[in-house]
């Protein structure tokens, strides 16, 4: 068994995968499916992973502040789930359910992606890296806190192409929904 066959193997088992969910949901929330209300939703879920890395940075000084993530999160996780599917999921579709156009613009998001998350990741590197000689900081609280802004990084990062495309693709030609 080679390695090539293996790995287009899974391929064709992800793409008949994604395409079974594709039509599953293809009819849920059709009234959120317009470009006006897909932005909405991907404003909503980059305030929610925003108010992410506050937190974060506030559960230094105030380590009971940490609770409030979980109204975010709680709020956060249906927004985006409700984004991906008025979206279908162009943002981790496999390639062979995709036309070479979406492929680019997929692939253009996801590189957006990891160039922020490269980005926002130095950050919370860079802080627990350079405080160990500083006596005077909560070293404790410091990774905590780094550990929380790393997460909404992550969070961020991982979300930003579905955004992205969630955010420019067209509204869907009305033709194609008879």
């Amino acid at each position: 068994m080679s390695t090539a066959s293996l790995i287009d193997r899974y391929e064709d088992y992800r793409t008949r995968r994604f395409l079974t969910h594709e039509a599953t949901f293809a009819k849920w929330l059709p009234a959120w499916r317009t470009r006006h209300r897909r932005r909405i939703l991907a404003g909503v879920v980059v305030a929610l992973i925003a108010a992410m890395f506050p937190i974060a940075v506030a559960t230094y000084f105030f380590p009971v502040i940490a609770v409030v993530w979980l109204p975010v999160a709680l709020v956060f996780l249906p927004t985006w789930t409700c984004l991906q599917i008025v979206s279908g999921r162009q943002s981790d579709a496999p390639r062979h359910a995709l036309d070479e156009r979406e492929i680019a613009e997929r692939n253009s998001a996801r590189s957006i992606g990891l160039s922020v998350a490269q980005s926002l990741l130095l950050i919370p590197i860079f802080a627990l890296m350079w405080s160990p000689p500083f006596d005077f900081i909560d070293h404790k609280a410091l990774c905590y806190s780094a550990g929380g802004f790393a997460l909404a990084a992550i969070l961020f990062s991982g979300c930003l192409p579905a955004v992205l495309l969630a955010w420019t693709r067209p509204d869907d030609d009305p033709e194609d929904q008879l």
